[in-house]
């Protein structure tokens, strides 16, 4: 195969979208860097005034840029890119358990290095209740970052929060003091039953909603914004905070 062959071959991509002193489009360098990776030549055109912008949009009757060309065809933005490529898409409905894999797996790495660099070990007893007690703090802080969103999600099942609005404001904050403690090791009297208490109501609450009333729901466990589904991880979470709730004291008592 010669050289022009190889040039006639090439897949190719046009590509506008908007670079000015204000702002860099993140969907424009996405979209090229998505071209770029499967194997098209990009001709990058910048739109680098509002005015510019505007006359493209008016020109190929778009409402935003960016906007690809591939064969002389306008495909559209970055999300109609990953489409025409045969790329999953996301909706704004989907479920993903993707925020939970990340919250437990930093978790549980967490937890190996504080036990690396207080024990000297990675395994011990106390590795598993570190990394419980992270959890707690990396879920409450989930919740915590936009507490509206999550007291809204949270009332559509919370048995407690649905008679105790307020509750689904103390919540973020009583799980987080909860692992905090946990985590230090220290006023076990306060943080055992605090995790009991919310555990148990949450596990009761999360069993109605899913098990007896069949409802389909996101769990709240990771935030407002959270798409993971109401269900095993919701339950997992709570029971865990029972058996901390539980476990603490005697380990305490034991030693």
């Amino acid at each position: 195969m010669t050289s022009d062959d190889t040039q006639t071959n090439a897949k190719t991509a046009e590509l506008y979208r908007m670079v000015t002193d204000e702002h860099v489009c993140p969907f424009g360098l996405k979209t090229k860097d998505l071209l770029e990776r499967q194997g098209f030549e990009v001709e990058d055109h910048l739109l680098e005034t509002r005015e510019q912008a505007d006359a493209f949009k008016q020109k190929h009757q778009v409402d935003t840029t960016p906007q690809a060309f591939i064969d002389g065809e306008r495909i559209g933005g970055y999300e109609e890119v990953r489409k025409h490529l045969g790329m999953d898409v996301p909706g704004e409905k989907d479920v993903s358990y993707k925020p939970i894999i990340a919250i437990f797996s930093t978790a549980f790495l967490m937890a190996l290095a504080v036990a690396w660099m207080a024990l000297g070990t990675l395994w011990s007893l106390h590795t598993l209740e570190w990394f419980v007690a992270i959890a707690m703090c990396l879920l409450g802080l989930q919740k915590l970052k936009d507490l509206e969103s999550f007291s809204t999600m949270f009332l559509n099942y919370d048995l407690l929060a649905q008679r105790q609005v307020r509750y689904s404001y103390v919540y973020p904050f009583a799980e987080t003091l909860a692992g905090i403690l946990m985590l230090a090791g220290v006023l076990i009297w306060l943080a055992a039953p605090l995790a009991l208490f919310i555990g148990t109501i949450g596990a009761v609450s999360v069993f109605k909603a899913v098990y007896i009333d069949k409802r389909e729901l996101k769990c709240a466990c990771a935030g407002g914004d959270s798409k993971v589904p109401l269900g095993f991880v919701s339950l997992t979470e709570n029971l865990i905070m029972i058996l901390m709730g539980l476990w603490m004291p005697i380990r305490m008592y034991l030693l």
